[in-house]
């Protein structure tokens, strides 16, 4: 699911790693959702919170990748867009959790 999302998006933008951003952020949401979802009690178990929050989530986010293009801006002296794409995950990702939580909350 990752590399469906990730790879045509990265290939659009050369120098900013889109498709990777956007899973995170996605995943952020996601996980947002189900963790709300699973706090009503009513909407999934336990074991269903657990399989999406930790093997999908997990498994579509990914913080190796996030990791080693920060790595490449830094290589290649891009300083600007290393802390745009740092603070934008880190805020962007933070928001997406509380807007899947209160998503949820709202249903």
């Amino acid at each position: 699911m990752r590399y469906l999302v990730s790879k045509p998006l990265n290939s659009i933008s050369q120098n900013f790693f889109i498709g990777t951003f956007t899973v995170n952020i996605l995943g952020c949401l996601i996980i947002g959702l189900v963790l709300g979802f699973s706090a009503k009690g009513d909407i999934l178990s336990e074991n269903n919170s657990l399989l999406l929050a930790t093997g999908f989530c997990g498994g579509f986010t990914t913080f190796s990748a996030f990791a080693f293009e920060k790595h490449t801006f830094l290589k290649s002296g891009d300083y600007l867009n290393f802390a745009i794409y740092m603070m934008a995950s880190i805020i962007l990702g933070i928001l997406s959790v509380v807007l899947g939580l209160w998503l949820a909350k709202q249903t």
